[in-house]
């Protein structure tokens, strides 16, 4: 739009002065103000050759350039300010050409400028057997937003649902299950049943210490490839997706990879070894952390006592997968403000 408009007011220019329409094109400025119109021309350089101060000049071209542009729809004004002819156009015909441009074939906003480059994005991802709660729901919307966006830039994106499906919370859904599954409606409200066990076992255990050991047991169980918890964990998570895709489906939300920790089992150890051979590893009352404190942060757990990974342990993992595997240029995560300290250790 400014171009045809630039090529119009130089060609003038060229008629009523001695300025040539490739010096009038190359001497356009954007006003700092809008309060000066949307396009300036200075013509002080004018002023040797017609014996005239700039402001006269720019008075006189002002009144000569009204007149002449009048049949303009474009055009509002020409005001001379100091050695300046501004021009300010018309509100309703930028309205109009707006629309047109919102509305019409052009893609406002559009560019190519990620085009060759792969982004990974790490977002929703919510932990199986519980409601999504609002910072996963934040976290899915701010999303799928940035991913939108990246694919108007042109990026290849590849959207993850990074599922919090595996930990010691299954082994205690897993052990509350086989003990209290059969007094809760399965069949008929089976997500609803699922979060009310999780919600049972956690207030039981309260009252009861044992019950926390015997859920560690039981996902220990899970870890060394127990066929018949392993059955009850998948079965978790048929539940959990449904009752998710339910929402994203409302929402309007896509993930390509669903890549969840439990992914991620037979790649920790390879994390693991990185760092053992960087010597970043070190042994802590059994378990091994990386210690963080000359960065002013707590060390950071990656291998228990026991031998269980962790939710560091995991991410670990996924990152080199995400960068190796997936071959991303830029990895996104969405995630809660809750979870910086941790994020800030691994990416450390």
């Amino acid at each position: 739009m400014l171009t045809d408009i630039r090529q119009k007011i130089a060609r003038q220019m060229d008629e009523l002065s001695p300025m040539n329409e490739s010096k009038a094109l190359s001497l356009f400025e954007v006003p700092k103000s809008i309060d000066h119109g949307h396009l300036a021309l200075p013509v002080f350089f004018l002023a040797k050759e017609l014996r005239k101060a700039p402001p006269l000049i720019a008075k006189d071209l002002a009144g000569s350039l009204q007149e002449s542009l009048s049949s303009e729809e474009w055009l509002e004004k020409v005001e001379p300010v100091g050695g300046y002819l501004n021009f300010t156009l018309n509100t309703l015909f930028v309205q109009k050409r707006l629309h047109q441009t919102i509305l019409g074939s052009e893609k406002l906003g559009y560019s190519q400028s990620g085009q060759g480059k792969k982004l990974v994005i790490d977002y929703s991802s919510p932990n199986v057997a519980k409601p999504m709660n609002i910072g996963h729901l934040r976290a899915t919307v701010i999303g799928q937003a940035i991913r939108n966006l990246a694919e108007t830039q042109g990026y290849e994106v590849v959207g993850i649902n990074h599922l919090g499906d595996w930990g010691v919370q299954f082994g205690k859904l897993a052990w509350a299950y086989q003990n209290w599954g059969a007094e809760y409606a399965f069949d008929e409200k089976p997500f609803e049943s699922l979060f009310q066990l999780y919600v049972r076992f956690h207030d039981e255990a309260e009252k009861n210490e044992e019950l926390n050991k015997l859920g560690s047991l039981t996902f220990k169980k899970l870890e060394e490839g127990d066929a018949e918890i392993e059955k009850i964990w998948k079965m978790f998570l048929d539940i959990s997706l449904k009752e998710y895709q339910r929402l994203w489906d409302l929402l309007g939300v896509k993930h390509d990879l669903v890549r969840g920790e439990s992914f991620f089992n037979d790649k920790l150890k390879d994390a693991e070894k990185r760092l053992e051979d960087k010597n970043l590893l070190v042994e802590s009352e059994g378990a091994f952390v990386v210690d963080l404190e000359e960065e002013g942060m707590p060390p950071c757990l990656v291998r228990k006592s026991d031998g269980s990974s962790l939710y560091a342990t995991r991410d670990l993992a996924a990152a080199i997968y995400r960068k190796e595997e997936l071959d991303a240029d830029l990895n996104i995560y969405v995630v809660g403000m809750d979870q910086t300290l941790h994020f800030k250790q691994v990416f450390k």
